[in-house]
């Protein structure tokens, strides 16, 4: 890969000096002066239109930012990570999530040990309680058979989890019912299992280390809730605990039978980990054979990704466009904007793969950046977000880029809803893109003092993926799309996009000051002013 700092590459350079040209050009003009625009700027691959035409650039930006990935050794660095090179530098850790769902012909080494059979053997073990649980051939203490799974883990072993099952509920096995905890607040444990009846359920404690505290904490409160309810029969735990894990004797000393753990690698990050054992809730909602078919999804844009000449390369092409606003116009954030209620929790799991992955203020050879790194994302189903945020992106003050996704065909068809949904996304877009002048205001016989008010700039960027409808396929596919984006964009910024040390010193600090908080005489404090009169003022209040 190129040492040349980001800045000194020339690609670079010469972005810096388009965007002068294109920062006064609006879209109104570019489509105006460009019949084929929105032919030139679409790809239609891997079960997904993705449509870019209305974003702000032309054919020479998309030259140069294709540049830049070529400068940047983007093709090498897709290579490394699929060669399971060591490429998550500060943890000299691979990079294997796409192992996760290869095909069993497959061959991905890691130190020269081909991990695609592992991965599957994983999978069939997971199958297999699967089909036992979902078929009532698994039966809790008493004899009952299982009616609720509740997932518990935080991070990764969550946001992942929770946003499939939501994504899937169309697909899930209706006569169970399926519970996230991950808050260490116990208002999250209490409500998650105020209903559920102990001898029907199941719970899935997902930590690799099994000490993350969080995760731990609402293990050990889920396990007296159990025992609570049968009559402190330890033997209890193994038919209504599993495991997914790595530390086989932490696992055994809470209890819970080692056959029923359910393993995974030290190349595979927490948030790139929904398709591995950490998926097992998610298997056990829509069974085995649905979850595969998301696998194959996954599988089918990891191979786009990797095969795809980078100017109609999906998730190159995403990354590049988050780029060029993030450090050319300065835009801080991406609006994620899913029509389809099913992804309504898809821009909270996109928080963590974009920001914990590309937050980073170094270059993986630890020198400081002097460019901006990861925007923040966000969003909120459509059509929700139009009547909350949508106004600041129409005509507040600040450049926010969209990505809309959509479905031609629906779920659910219920009337004229789905029509009028998706009509929503093209109005939405079109609107951003074009807006309205003073003089088509004034057409409309408004009255000269409100006519600025009602006027909207435009020129306001967006990407519309359409797609035919969401399946468990599909869900894989715009997992992975999202995932290799963010590559894209690390690579090209020169950072780590695998490691997180920015979550460890809140918790580091945190395992200090809960002895303070607990002690029964008063501790010795001796943080900043600030921490010490907090600490002060709850040991008073509690």
């Amino acid at each position: 890969m190129s040492v040349l700092h980001l800045r000194q590459r020339p690609a670079w350079g010469l972005l810096a000096a388009h965007y002068q040209k294109m920062k006064g050009l609006h879209l109104k003009q570019l489509f105006g002066e460009d019949a084929k625009r929105a032919e030139r700027f679409t790809v239609d691959a891997v079960g997904i239109f993705f449509d870019y035409s209305k974003n702000r650039i032309t054919d020479e930006t998309m030259k140069l930012l294709l540049q830049l990935a070529q400068e940047s050794g983007l093709r090498e660095q897709i290579d490394a990570m699929f060669r399971g090179d060591k490429i998550n530098v500060s943890e000299e850790r691979s990079v294997l999530h796409v192992a996760l769902r290869a095909p069993r012909d497959a061959t991905i080494l890691h130190d020269g040990h081909n991990v695609v059979p592992d991965v599957h053997a994983v999978l069939d073990k997971m199958a297999d309680f699967a089909n036992r649980v979902r078929s009532g051939a698994w039966k809790g203490h008493t004899g009952k058979r299982i009616r609720n799974v509740v997932n518990i883990g935080i991070g990764g072993s969550d946001l992942g989890p929770v946003m499939a099952y939501e994504a899937l509920r169309h697909y899930s096995e209706r006569s169970m019912s399926f519970r996230f905890v991950s808050n260490v607040d116990g208002t999250d444990f209490a409500e998650a299992v105020h209903d559920l009846d102990p001898e029907e359920t199941l719970f899935i404690i997902s930590s690799k280390t099994f000490t993350t505290l969080e995760t731990m904490t609402n293990a050990h409160s889920a396990r007296d809730w159990l025992l609570a309810g049968l009559k402190g029969e330890q033997s209890a735990i193994a038919k209504h605990f599993v495991a997914v894990s790595t530390n086989a004797s932490e696992v055994a000393k809470f209890g819970i039978d080692t056959a029923n753990m359910f393993g995974f690698w030290d190349w595979v990050g927490g948030r790139y980990s929904m398709d591995s054992a950490i998926g097992l809730s998610t298997m056990l909602a829509i069974g085995p054979d649905n979850f595969r078919a998301m696998l194959g999804g996954f599988h089918e844009m990891d191979e786009h990704f990797r095969t795809t000449p980078f100017e109609r390369n999906l998730p190159v092409l995403m990354g590049l466009l988050a780029l060029w606003y993030n450090d050319f116009f300065g835009a801080q954030t991406v609006a994620v904007l899913p029509y389809e209620q099913y992804l309504k929790r898809f821009p909270a799991y996109l928080q963590q793969l974009t920001m914990e992955s590309n937050g980073k203020h170094v270059t993986t050879a630890g020198v400081p950046v002097d460019y901006d790194t990861g925007p923040i994302y966000w969003g909120e189903p459509g059509t929700n977000g139009q009547h909350s945020f949508y106004q600041l992106i129409h005509q507040g003050t600040r450049l926010i880029p969209c990505d809309f996704i959509a479905f031609i065909q629906t779920l659910n068809p219920v009337g004229r809803h789905h029509d009028m949904l998706i009509a929503n996304v093209f109005a939405q877009t079109e609107a951003l893109a074009f807006g309205k002048t003073a003089e088509e205001v004034k057409a409309e016989g408004t009255p000269d003092w409100l006519v600025p008010h009602r006027v909207f700039e435009g020129n306001r960027p967006s990407n519309t993926l359409l797609l035919d409808r969401l399946t468990p396929a599909t869900l894989g596919r715009l997992v992975a799309l999202y995932e290799h984006s963010v590559f894209t964009q690390g690579v090209i910024w020169q950072i780590d996009s695998f490691d997180q040390w920015g979550v460890e010193l809140g918790k580091v600090l945190a395992q200090r000051i809960i002895p303070q908080l607990e002690s029964g005489t008063e501790p010795k404090l001796e943080h900043d002013s600030s921490t010490n009169a907090l600490i002060r003022r709850y040991r008073k209040g509690r």
